[in-house]
């Protein structure tokens, strides 16, 4: 065990005008709800008058969330050691509001399957296997690399897969998906509800994590190859699993389209990676005023 020989907030104090100080205090404004005030009584009864096939593909994508959120609550450990060994008091503080946001997430979707859907079966039988190489493997591997390797390259590789793929792509393509099936047909506000908030959480998340690229690369432009590669490296099996579930349904409901949420999905791809492109060759000041400013402009 290493001792403590000086401690950040009684020397220099908190930088809070540093973006994850920003996002600190955000996630202190907006992230404060809780997932058992949920009303769910409307939604079980919405649930009830489903076909089974909308209740099929509804527990098909909530297997997918759930599985997805117990994923990024374990798998952010090694990152939080990162950033606490290099002394980064401030990115460790909002970090500790990110576990507690995707723990509360993961409660979230468990407490729908238990109250509204009724199901306690195993539903690994919905992780497709483009789910499962990203999910099961890529994420997984990538974060827990840190522990032996917290490089630079390793930092960014973990950064774009949790939070550019993971959440940036996947997740935010199947909320929405999700979140247009109920709203559409005016089904399930408890639902309705608890994903709206997620998904502030989720803005959160990935406004950190293209802080954290962008300030690396500006630290090391060498690894603007690692972000890009490893974006490329994993669009492939994002996509994929939006191809694998429409392709389980001979019919989807909801009036849900396959290419409406592709390309969805590749907007947002092409969305993070441009805005990481265009902090190249920026200095640190300039990454910490760009990311101020995308922050200014939601209110997350």
């Amino acid at each position: 065990m290493t001792a403590h020989t000086t401690f950040a907030t009684t020397t220099r104090g908190l930088r809070r005008d540093a973006p994850a100080m920003r996002l600190f205090e955000k996630a202190k404004r907006f992230g404060i709800w809780n997932p058992s005030e949920i009303d769910f009584r409307q939604d079980r009864e919405d649930w009830l008058r489903l076909s089974p096939l909308e209740q099929e593909v509804l527990l098909h994508l909530t297997a997918l969330f759930q599985a997805g959120e117990e994923a990024v609550t374990g798998d952010i450990l090694p990152l939080m050691l990162v950033m606490s060994r290099e002394g980064r008091i401030e990115e460790e503080m909002y970090l500790t509001t990110f576990l507690f946001e995707e723990a509360k997430h993961t409660d979230f979707f468990r407490r729908f399957l238990d109250e509204v859907v009724g199901n306690r079966s195993d539903l690994s039988r919905y992780s497709s296997p483009s789910y499962r190489a990203l999910v099961y493997e890529a994420l997984p591997a990538a974060m827990n690399r840190l522990l032996d390797d917290p490089s630079p390259a390793a930092q960014v590789r973990a950064s774009v897969t949790y939070n550019m793929i993971v959440e940036g792509v996947l997740a935010e393509t199947g909320y929405h998906a999700y979140l247009t099936a109920l709203e559409r047909n005016g089904l399930m506000p408890g639902q309705c509800r608890g994903i709206r908030l997620l998904k502030q959480d989720e803005s959160r998340h990935i406004a950190y994590g293209v802080y954290l690229i962008s300030r690396l690369i500006a630290e090391d432009d060498a690894l603007w190859d690692v972000a890009e590669a490893t974006m490329n490296e994993l669009l492939g099996p994002a996509l994929g699993v939006v191809g694998d579930l429409f392709a389980s349904y001979p019919v989807m409901p909801f009036g849900l389209e396959e290419g409406v949420f592709a390309d969805f999905a590749i907007d947002q791809f092409q969305k993070r990676l441009a805005r990481i492109e265009r902090t190249r060759g920026a200095t640190l000041e300039e990454v910490y005023r760009a990311t101020e400013r995308a922050l200014e402009q939601d209110a997350i």
